[in-house]
């Protein structure tokens, strides 16, 4: 029964530590909440910054697949055109052929830039400017062909060539100092952003944290004073603690555990020292809680008889020893052949009780009968001669006739067993209704 308790208290504790909340405690909410405070400020400002680097970086593919490559194109157009006008110039006074080629030669690569624009379509005004090199050709090849000598009107084509150049160069490096300059400034916008996230989490979780300890730290030492008292053995005493926010799942665990172990204490103390099964008030509580469980059960009343002649015998010594073996051969049978719930208990002197399922009554009664009928004869000494000591079992099941309480299921069995009557030997006897005396 020590090991029986023990196991008891162990399934309490574990049932205790591991049984599901229905929510969280305060304590996790509160110390969840400066965690996913910190996490969600710190995941903001990360989403942040992601997003703004992201910016950043398309932005300059932009500059560098679209906006560089126009300026290089129209500074290369430039130097190609001041070429032309340089080649032009000097065959104007040198009359030199060659370079009629140098200025041939840099129209291609002219032309193949002016091409690039067009197809890209990264110019707006593409047609105006290929209108305007268009005219500076033919003022170039009227020159080289001898049909005018008036310079001055390829230059004045030259000079809106170039113009409209110089301001598509210009309006392209304003659009990408604009754009740079507001990816600039979305970098320090984003900076200044994810540091007032993140220091906000920070300084967020940091409050909680410290303010929660101090809370749950003044529930523990109040659950401390009590568990003190409990522990210096005062189990009549009845903890009285405050509904302690922090760790309110665990005063209530506490205030659980004191009252089984006060439970426990009683149950131990009506424990009969002779055999260590439980007493009467475990008998009773047993009893209660079938009834309250509505399932079928069958009390069993074990009595031994014809236990003077063997008093007389052996003296008291034997006879002590007889009732604990008969305790122990008791509580074997229901363990090994009654089911999980099934109870043996104690009532006083030489009878026993057992709460036996309906359906594990017969194995349970013929191994007890059996078991003691062994055991007598174990005791008895080599040529002794006398009435030998005998067990009776009557059952009464309690599932035929309704009872309401333990004390009508004690008045029941009373009854049931001045009813039977028992033959030689030992031997168990049932009945399927109310009792009549008969055996079944």
């Amino acid at each position: 029964m020590v090991e029986a308790c023990k196991t008891e208290i162990q399934q309490l504790l574990a049932q205790l530590r591991w049984a599901p909340r229905s929510r969280f405690s305060t304590l996790t909410l509160k110390v969840g909440a400066g965690y996913a405070a910190m996490a969600l400020f710190t995941a903001a400002a990360l989403l942040y910054s992601f997003f703004n680097l992201y910016e950043s970086n398309r932005i300059a593919r932009q500059i560098a697949d679209t906006d560089l490559p126009v300026v290089t194109t129209l500074i290369k157009m430039r130097s190609s055109l001041l070429a032309q006008e340089s080649f032009a110039g000097k065959y104007a006074i040198l009359k030199d052929a060659t370079f009629i080629d140098l200025f041939r030669k840099r129209k291609l690569d002219l032309t193949a830039d002016l091409e690039l624009l067009e197809r890209t379509q990264s110019v707006d005004n593409i047609a105006s400017l290929k209108r305007l090199y268009l005219d500076y050709q033919k003022e170039s090849e009227r020159l080289f062909a001898g049909t005018s000598h008036n310079r001055e009107e390829l230059h004045a084509s030259a000079l809106r060539l170039l113009a409209v150049l110089d301001a598509l160069y210009i309006e392209r490096q304003g659009t990408m100092q604009s754009v740079l300059h507001r990816s600039d400034e979305r970098q320090k916008l984003a900076i200044r952003w994810a540091t007032a996230l993140a220091c906000a989490g920070f300084l967020l979780s940091i409050f909680i944290a410290p303010f929660t300890i101090y809370r749950m730290l003044r529930a523990l030492r109040a659950l401390q004073n009590e568990t003190h008292r409990i522990a210096s053995g005062h189990l009549n005493y009845q903890p009285q603690l405050p509904a302690l926010e922090e760790i309110g799942d665990l005063t209530r665990d506490f205030s659980e555990m004191a009252a089984r172990m006060k439970e426990m204490e009683q149950m131990s103390q009506d424990t009969l020292p002779l055999t260590r099964l439980p007493g009467n008030l475990a008998i009773e509580r047993a009893l209660n809680e079938r009834l309250a469980s509505g399932t079928p059960f069958c009390f069993c009343q074990v009595e031994l008889a014809d236990l003077q002649p063997f008093l007389a015998h052996y003296g008291y010594a034997k006879v002590a020893e007889l009732l604990h073996n008969t305790g122990v051969l008791i509580h074997t049978a229901v363990t090994a052949h009654g089911a999980a719930k099934d109870f043996a208990g104690h009532a006083w002197g030489y009878s026993y009780v057992m709460v036996v399922s309906t359906d594990r009554v017969a194995p349970v009664c013929d191994a007890v009968v059996e078991a003691f009928d062994a055991e007598v004869t174990r005791q008895l000494s080599p040529g002794d001669a006398f009435p030998l000591t005998t067990v009776f079992i009557s059952v009464l099941d309690c599932s035929i006739h309704a009872y309401a309480s333990a004390v009508e299921i004690a008045r029941g069995a009373v009854e049931l067993r001045d009813a039977l009557q028992p033959g030689p030997g030992s031997s168990w006897g049932r009945v399927t209704d109310q009792p009549t005396g008969e055996l079944p």
